[in-house]
């Protein structure tokens, strides 16, 4: 069972669809999405610091499973609907407070603002 919050091994693809590459990824969809649905929904992390408006800094006190060897950023604007049957193994889980950052910053990349 794939759970939100996992932190995922899967094979992401590049933004100009030209291929892809292994990566770590957090699971955002909820747990009765990923029940029903055979696919998932993921937010990339790289390991590549960025330090935008829409990347959250995750270190291995960020996690209440597994471990982190290097600095990494949820780019929670990279997101991905993948088919859970990609996935290569979970490598880890996400605490609450970190999940909760990245939820505000999901928000306000798809917020309804006023007239724009």
């Amino acid at each position: 069972m794939i759970s939100q919050r996992d932190l995922l091994l899967v094979p992401f693809p590049f933004s100009d669809q030209s291929g892809n590459k292994v990566r770590p990824v957090v699971v955002v969809s909820n747990d009765k999405f990923n029940r029903h649905s055979e696919d998932i929904i993921v937010a990339g992390v790289t390991s590549n610091i960025s330090k935008n408006k829409y990347s959250i800094i995750l270190n291995k006190n960020d996690l209440e499973e597994g471990k982190l060897t290097d600095l990494c950023c949820v780019k929670v604007e990279n997101l991905l609907k993948l088919d859970k049957a990609l996935v290569i193994k979970k490598i880890g889980k996400i605490n609450m407070s970190k999940f909760k950052s990245i939820l505000v910053v999901l928000d306000n990349i798809i917020k309804i603002r006023g007239s724009q």
